[in-house]
């Protein structure tokens, strides 16, 4: 085991060699990676554990640098540990590099499939034999992480002692479908909420998008920059400093030079940085995917986010573009077409069609098992989430027995990492009766 010491943290590595298919505990095995974190000074303490399971899919957890934000809140209780879900960060990685050796489209899909929340769960418990034995652990599910608690308190919540769940409460049945059909609309607050606060990006979103449609423009790195892809910078918007980087990236966009005016090099690496799935291309290949159950959607997931855009017409570009705006950028929705835009997801393009398709998907949630539930359940249901469905994630957690709902305006999405520890010490808080 690896040991590194950062500003008041103690990190331990730790490798686990796990079953590819958990249902095949004799077959193909990947490793997961996981890094512990206890406070400087109390390294040998008997201190309870928390797993924490970060949002996705497909991203590495992130990697402490010292003890800061939420991680300096749950280090006072508990010992951490920082779980890598398999495909991430130091696990067996899922990339176009490597998942070229798995041979077809069809096989890697057939491989990809074993990398939803059923089998982040089963690594977790093996994780949790391997570091405690029986001893149940406390879990922390941020956004994507929730779904899989979620997951966790229906098939194993023996392994559970506490459960807390930040922006991250799934809809049990709702369709691919059903949750674009309820994301665009919140997208497009969140847009309204950009242009009344920048009223001057109504114009300055138009003109980029015009400029896109009248050439071929290169990001760095090969990239193409659509006028749709161009859209997907409102991803940033579900976070609560997002409206304000954006607005900043465009202030920024054009320079003269020898042929005229022309989007800057300073732009594209910017816009580059913020689109690219070079880091983490299972974000985009698996994202559907998390929402597939055969007993919900007999028929598979699709490409929802493509399928159900059509009914909103206020993310056309060229609607926009003819109709003087303004143009809606879109969210956290995966579309076919980026598959050729986007260098790192190219080769992935026939796996990704191969896994929309796939109607196999079994089910994740276990609404009798939820509603017997006795594991401690809080959660942080955030009011206009652009990310995760208020209305899913509360009637979600009217079906789970005794959990806790915050439900609040304070934050955005990202109020675990944005909250500096605020938001974990009011689930904590919530949890032990003293709120």
């Amino acid at each position: 085991m690896t040991v590194d010491r950062r500003p008041g943290v103690v990190l331990t590595d730790h490798v686990l060699q796990v079953p590819l298919d958990h249902a095949a505990p004799d077959g193909e095995r990947i490793e997961v990676f996981a890094r512990e974190a206890v406070a400087a000074g109390r390294e040998r303490e008997r201190l309870p554990w928390l797993l924490y399971l970060r949002g996705g899919p497909g991203l590495a957890t992130p990697r402490p640098l010292a003890r800061d934000s939420w991680l300096n809140r749950a280090l006072r209780d508990y010992r951490v540990l920082l779980l890598d879900q398999r495909g991430t960060g130091r696990s067996t990685p899922a990339t176009r590099q490597t998942l070229a050796r798995r041979g077809s489209p069809r096989e890697q899909a057939d491989y990809l499939a074993h990398f939803r929340a059923d089998s982040i769960v089963r690594d977790a418990e093996l994780f949790r034999r391997h570091l405690i034995g029986e001893e149940p652990w406390s879990v922390l599910g941020q956004s994507f992480g929730g779904f899989c608690t979620v997951h966790y308190l229906s098939y194993a919540p023996e392994g559970l002692r506490e459960a807390f769940v930040t922006g991250g409460l799934p809809g049990l049945d709702v369709s691919a479908r059903d949750v674009y059909r309820a994301a665009y609309p919140r997208i497009a607050r969140k847009n309204a909420a950009h242009y009344a606060r920048y009223p001057q990006d109504v114009a300055a979103v138009l003109r980029i998008a015009a400029h896109l449609r009248e050439r071929e423009v290169r990001l760095p790195g090969g990239g193409r920059l659509t006028a749709e892809a161009f859209q997907g910078l409102g991803m940033m918007l579900g976070a609560g400093s997002g409206s304000y980087a954006l607005h900043d990236i465009l202030a920024e966009a054009w320079v003269t030079g020898v042929s005229g005016p022309g989007l800057s090099d300073a732009f594209l690496e910017r816009v580059r940085a913020r689109l690219s799935f070079a880091e983490s291309p299972m974000f985009a290949v698996l994202h559907e995917s998390i929402y597939g159950q055969r007993s919900v959607d007999a028929k598979g997931t699709g490409w929802a986010a493509e399928a159900v855009r059509g009914e909103f017409p206020q993310f056309d570009v060229d609607r926009a573009l003819a109709d003087g705006g303004p143009l809606h950028f879109t969210g956290e929705t995966i579309f076919p077409w980026l598959f050729d835009t986007d260098p790192a997801l190219r080769p992935l393009k026939e796996t990704a069609h191969a896994l929309a398709e796939r109607t196999d998907w079994p089910d994740l949630y276990d609404a009798e098992r939820l509603a017997a539930c006795e594991v401690p359940v809080v959660a942080a249901v955030y009011a206009d989430d652009m990310y995760v469905d208020a209305g899913h994630s509360l009637r979600t957690a009217e079906r789970i027995r005794g959990l806790r709902a915050w439900v609040t305006n304070e934050w955005e999405h990202d109020g675990l990492t944005a909250g500096d520890g605020a938001v974990l010490d009011r689930l904590l808080r919530m949890a032990r009766g003293e709120v």
